[in-house]
């Protein structure tokens, strides 16, 4: 059914489609359900959370200005700032591959500052190379590299290939970033289940967290997407347990009704 509603000729069209039910845990205001447009359901879509937390106020779903959301791996913190946009609490990255999940058994592997970077074989028609990448999840897996240029970036050819890639047992978001400065980069980023989408939360803030690591980047990290800008902090060389905060603007594109019974 959702991947119907997601068709975008023969249903509504979406990258995701977002679920509002309520909470059975204590002190949390909602459980907040992601399903690609494949019709998987996923453990996070931070893109999706701000868009989760204006749509159940303006449904009088709640006033609060912060909310608590149950989503597949653990809960969120939403909070609606004065300006209209919407911060996230994304939680703490996880780097232990096992945990990600991510096997990189006999992968090539190097060190940069804190970050441990692995080569990823590939095999395109035009022969076999390898990207280097850096493994982290952000409730959701994603593999990192950076590009000199990202209009040029294989993003359509290397990132279904990295999607899929054998190391990643559940696949994996594959994000291409190009570094402008030490405070910004543009991203594009091929999902798993969706293919590339116009931005992605999470992959902004697995990009930003990697640059970080890696000495490339400092907090804030403003993320230049095609859908628009993101801002991404986070202090984790201070603080081991930091989460990652998002911020971001959202908008009410159009609203409707559909007969689910009919796809």
């Amino acid at each position: 059914m959702w991947r119907k509603l997601a068709h975008r000729q023969l249903g509504v069209g979406a990258d995701q489609i977002l679920i509002v039910e309520p909470s059975n845990l204590p002190n949390v205001d909602f459980k907040y359900r992601i399903f690609n447009a494949d019709g998987g359901e996923v453990e996070q879509c931070g893109n999706g959370s701000r868009c989760f937390v204006r749509f159940v106020h303006e449904e009088g779903l709640s006033t609060k200005n912060e909310v608590r959301v149950e989503v597949g791996n653990g809960l969120l913190t939403l909070k609606r700032l004065a300006n209209g946009s919407v911060e996230v609490d994304m939680g703490r990255p996880i780097f232990n591959p096992p945990e990600i999940p991510f096997n990189p058994s006999g992968l090539t592997s190097k060190q940069e500052l804190h970050e441990t970077l692995y080569a990823l074989p590939l095999s395109r028609n035009s022969g076999a190379h390898a990207d280097w990448i850096a493994a982290l999840s952000m409730g959701n897996p994603h593999a990192v590299q950076v590009v000199e240029d990202l209009d040029s970036a294989p993003v359509l050819i290397d990132g279904p290939l990295i999607e899929s890639h054998p190391a990643f047992p559940n696949r994996v978001n594959a994000g291409f970033m190009q570094i402008l400065n030490r405070h910004s980069i543009r991203l594009r980023v091929y999902e798993r289940g969706a293919g590339e989408t116009l931005s992605c939360g999470t992959g902004a803030c697995a990009a930003a967290v990697s640059g970080i690591r890696r000495g490339l980047l400092d907090s804030p990290v403003n993320v230049s997407t095609r859908g628009g800008e993101l801002e991404i902090m986070w202090d984790g060389f201070k603080n081991p347990n930091a989460a990652v905060l998002m911020r971001g603007p959202t908008q009410t594109v159009y609203r409707g009704e559909i007969d689910l019974d009919t796809l």
